[in-house]
């Protein structure tokens, strides 16, 4: 093998070698983010307890800028509310004078990817009925919590229900019938009466 021939090889020996080494480099430099969810847990723990601070101050405005605004909200009973200005109507039928509200979260996990978390937890409220009887109700809920653009974390998905029986519903039907057989105990009642028909 002529000293021409042993150049060329050992040049691209290093050449191909240069390449592997360059690619290792790359490959390490770019690594894997850092794992945040710790962190990220803790800020939307941190930011449902807030919130529920703010709802039991019965602060409509305060309560409705926990929610992106392109959020829903699945309230019981009720159409899906989408938008802050649909949302915060919801709010404010609940949060009036009288009404009482707080919930604790009991398990909060984020994404590896530190754009998405979920909550979940436990919400207690009471309130007078049109009597003035205290009505209170207990329930769950789930909340989805996006970080937003600014990195700040806000609620996209909110939905709540209760623990408690639904009250029965009575058909309209037999509401009519017991009525009617009302008014024909009445009336049998009426002419049975010796002053029914003087």
């Amino acid at each position: 093998m002529s000293g021409g021939q042993k150049k060329i090889r050992r040049s691209k020996a290093m050449f191909w070698g240069g390449i592997a080494m360059a690619l290792m480099i790359t490959a390490c430099g770019q690594g894997t983010p850092p794992d945040t969810r710790a962190a990220d847990e803790a800020a939307v723990r941190n930011l449902d307890a807030q919130w529920s601070k703010t709802a039991a101050a019965l602060d409509v405005d305060g309560t409705t800028g926990y929610y992106s605004d392109d959020a829903s909200m699945l309230p019981p009973n009720a159409p899906l509310a989408t938008g802050k200005q649909a949302i915060r109507a919801v709010w404010a039928t609940y949060l009036v004078a009288g009404y009482s509200v707080s919930w604790q979260v009991s398990n909060v996990e984020a994404a590896r990817s530190s754009d998405l978390a979920y909550a979940m937890g436990a919400y207690q409220s009471s309130m007078k009925d049109s009597r003035g009887n205290p009505v209170e109700d207990r329930g769950k809920y789930v909340e989805v919590w996006k970080k937003q653009a600014d990195g700040k974390w806000k609620v996209v998905a909110d939905i709540f229900n209760s623990d408690l029986p639904a009250a029965p519903a009575v058909p309209e039907a037999k509401k009519t019938h017991a009525k009617t057989k009302g008014r024909r105990a009445r009336t049998a009642r009426r002419s049975k009466h010796p002053r029914a028909n003087a």
